[in-house]
């Protein structure tokens, strides 16, 4: 379990590098995460966004709309991407993301993040990437997907700590 300020993620890390120089991001190389959302993650994330959709919180309104159980916002499953890039680019600007959702998230689902850089280019000093964005159920099923754009003040992979780590 990882803690960042007061943002708790249940999380095995992975990192795949395309190249021989891990800490540096180069087009090909995967950064991901996994995570559990909680009953206690969506009703925090409805108080801050007033999304008080009842699929959110009520089973039977969501059976009754052809779905198992009760969903997790999309955009809070959405929120693993900018997650990730800051994890790891401390001072990284998001500047776009596109989202298609594919299939539904429930409470209690395993959901892995995962950003895929595909084009890297240096302005000013800094680095515009461009990385595809993907979510898996129980690491197999799409669950969502698009691109992002990020500006990222260097390419140098930042190593992430436990809350144990920085004692």
């Amino acid at each position: 379990m990882f803690c960042k300020g007061l943002l708790t993620i249940n999380a095995p890390i992975l990192r795949q590098f395309s190249s021989s120089a891990p800490n540096v991001l180069k087009i090909g190389d995967v950064l991901s995460e996994t995570r559990v959302f909680t009953t206690q993650d969506v009703v925090d994330y409805a108080k801050v966004s007033h999304d008080s959709n009842p699929l959110h919180f009520d089973s039977e309104v969501a059976q009754n709309a052809g779905f198992e159980d009760r969903l997790v916002h999309g955009m809070l499953v959405a929120s693993l991407f900018p997650r990730i890039i800051s994890s790891y680019f401390p001072g990284a600007v998001y500047v776009s993301q596109s989202l298609q959702f594919r299939s539904p998230v429930y409470v209690g689902d395993e959901i892995l993040g995962e950003i895929h850089a595909i084009n890297l280019r240096e302005t000013k000093k800094k680095y515009l990437a461009k990385l595809t964005t993907k979510c898996f159920k129980n690491g197999r099923l799409l669950v969502l997907e698009g691109e992002a754009l990020a500006i990222l003040p260097s390419l140098a992979v930042e190593q992430r700590h436990s809350l144990a780590d920085n004692s």
